[in-house]
């Protein structure tokens, strides 16, 4: 055997891809294009993957999935599972709505957030981001509302077109408030996040939302945050965490550079 052959049996393997907040809409089409690219051939590396919230700029029922865009991002992620690669996916603040019709068409598994996994030995919380923003107690409140389930049958009783409405009502009235406050508020609490560790007894958290992507050491415990995706403005932002079977995690933006 050849040094050379060597290393390359010698390479980490890639176990878990992890992704948030593409905000996946058909007016962002150079985005939609990325992650389905992405789709096709990174995650095709790893044997998981995990998408923690917010793949959708919103989602108003699994009866919108035979919907022509719609129905490429899922097909997508059913051609991804169907090739081995096991789909974990927890809700985010915009698609909060995905049930088991989208979990059975993708075979995507559905995870409660938050959640604990094990990978390569590590034991890891991840959750999507937005019920640790306590600081920001308006969206608090309109989270637990929206995530009652009482609401949410009534709301998925509603005709699709009018929730489409509603929806679309919802985010031009969100992009207002957030342009009020205090960008601080809408990052995550400290308390929240030492909580998280502590019930988790996780050293390890991986979560998006935020659109802060970092990697943040707190008192021996790492916390990685996910970036958002926007290839269609002139930010170019997105990338995803791989962790490898030797227990290495690491960051990238969308050129695979590590942030």
């Amino acid at each position: 055997m050849n040094s050379q052959h060597s290393q390359e049996l010698a390479q980490p393997e890639l176990v878990a891809l992890f992704v948030s907040d593409i905000h996946l809409s058909p007016a962002l089409p150079k985005t939609t294009s990325a992650f389905l690219t992405f789709l096709r051939q990174k995650a095709t590396q790893a044997k998981q993957l995990y998408i923690l919230g917010d793949l959708f700029e919103y989602w108003v029922g699994d009866d919108d999935i035979t919907d022509d865009y719609n129905q490429e991002i899922v097909s997508t992620l059913n051609a991804l599972t169907k090739s081995g690669v096991e789909l974990f996916w927890i809700a985010g603040n915009r698609d909060f709505l995905v049930g088991s019709i989208f979990a059975e068409t993708t075979g995507a598994k559905l995870l409660p957030d938050p959640s604990t996994v094990s990978i390569a030995g590590l034991h890891i919380v991840i959750c999507h981001g937005d019920a640790q923003c306590t600081d920001d107690t308006d969206y608090i409140k309109f989270r637990t509302m929206v995530r009652n389930p009482e609401w949410q049958r009534q709301f998925l009783n509603r005709p699709l077109s009018e929730r489409k409405l509603i929806v679309q009502s919802m985010r031009m009235n969100s992009k207002s408030e957030q342009a009020q406050k205090d960008s601080n508020i809408m990052d995550v609490n400290s308390d929240a996040i030492a909580k998280l560790f502590e019930v988790s007894a996780s050293d390890i958290m991986i979560h998006g939302h935020t659109h802060r992507p970092a990697r943040h050491t707190e008192k021996g415990k790492y916390r990685y945050v996910l970036p958002d995706w926007d290839i269609d403005t002139n930010k170019h932002r997105g990338g995803w965490l791989g962790i490898f079977d030797d227990g290495k995690i690491i960051l990238s933006d969308l050129n695979g550079q590590e942030i």
